[in-house]
């Protein structure tokens, strides 16, 4: 299954605001993603990046997934393993000083006739702007608060001290559905699985600042798999000129070996000339559900045509599905 480019309505529950970024690549000092005078696990901020093209392309992703893991009626857990902030402003503080979100959500916010997977999307962005207005945006633990049953658990993780204490705030509104350790998420999972309902959805999403990140995510894998082989995997990761990025995709292949898993991509530019920066972004799933290809072959063509920054935005899909 190979091509390439040529819900709920009402107010949501709401994760603190979070006013304090993805690149993949370590930029030199005084790059926006990176805080000075720190090392990069701290320093890394996802607010300079929140609705970008590479959020995009992840959160659609994992709101078909929870949307279809809810369609069940046994409860599923959802596991993030770098958990960021929760949310984040977009109209001031770090997402408005870099605006990178006009590339992303803010190109959906008003487009007409999305794919339903796309649609689908927006609208959890939308549920968290109930006036109207895109002025914040909804990291990946908001969107599964929102879209989750009362008797499904969230377990996040995130190492980032200033992250952590706003997710602890939102830990202490949501009640005992909400588990927040301030610890290495590759570690903790797994301690985590398998989950009691043996059902659950985990995504993998570190800043990839530091090279071995990727190492890890294919360690943390491995180990994931011999642990709980059923449970669906979300590993999102950069396009960016570096050669563990490159290399991801086959090493997450080869883990997947023959059960079912689905990759897709999404480049927005060319490779800037000087070597940094994020064109793009791909998802690798495991044991994906069997609507998620379908969905993806036409979501991925419309976000290429409204997210492409210059002709060489290109999208790419693959899968194998038993």
């Amino acid at each position: 299954m190979r091509a390439t480019g040529g819900p709920d309505s009402g107010p949501p529950p709401n994760i603190a605001d979070n006013r304090g970024s993805r690149t993949g690549r370590r930029p030199p000092p005084g790059r926006a993603s990176l805080i000075q005078g720190l090392p990069p696990m701290f320093s890394y901020r996802h607010g300079f990046h929140a609705g970008n093209h590479a959020d995009v392309l992840k959160h659609v992703v994992l709101v078909h997934l929870l949307d279809y893991l809810r369609q069940k009626d046994k409860p599923f857990w959802f596991i993030d393993t770098h958990a960021g902030g929760g949310s984040y402003a977009l109209d001031s503080g770090y997402a408005a000083k870099s605006q990178e979100f006009r590339g992303g959500i803010a190109k959906l916010w008003d487009a007409k006739d999305l794919p339903d997977a796309v649609a689908a999307y927006v609208n959890e962005v939308r549920r968290f702007n109930p006036e109207g207005a895109l002025r914040q945006y909804p990291g990946s633990p908001q969107i599964a608060l929102q879209m989750v049953r009362r008797e499904d658990r969230l377990r996040l993780f995130e190492l980032h001290p200033s992250e952590t204490k706003v997710l602890d705030v939102f830990s202490a509104d949501a009640g005992r559905q909400v588990m927040v350790q301030a610890t290495d998420g590759f570690t903790a999972l797994n301690a985590v699985l398998p989950p009691p309902p043996r059902r659950a959805l985990t995504l993998i999403d570190p800043s990839y600042e530091d090279k071995n990140d990727y190492r890890s995510v294919t360690r943390a894998m491995t180990n994931a798999l011999e642990r709980f082989a059923t449970g669906v995997y979300l590993v999102w990761y950069p396009q960016v000129q570096r050669r563990e990025s490159e290399r991801l995709p086959e090493q997450l292949r080869r883990l997947a070996g023959e059960g079912s898993w689905l990759h897709a991509s999404l480049s927005v530019s060319k490779p800037a000339d000087d070597g940094f920066g994020l064109h793009g972004s791909g998802v690798f799933v495991f044991n994906p559900p069997w609507t998620l290809d379908a969905a993806m072959r036409k979501a991925l063509p419309a976000l290429k045509r409204l997210l492409a920054q210059d002709a060489s935005a290109d999208f790419s899909i693959d899968g194998r599905q038993v």
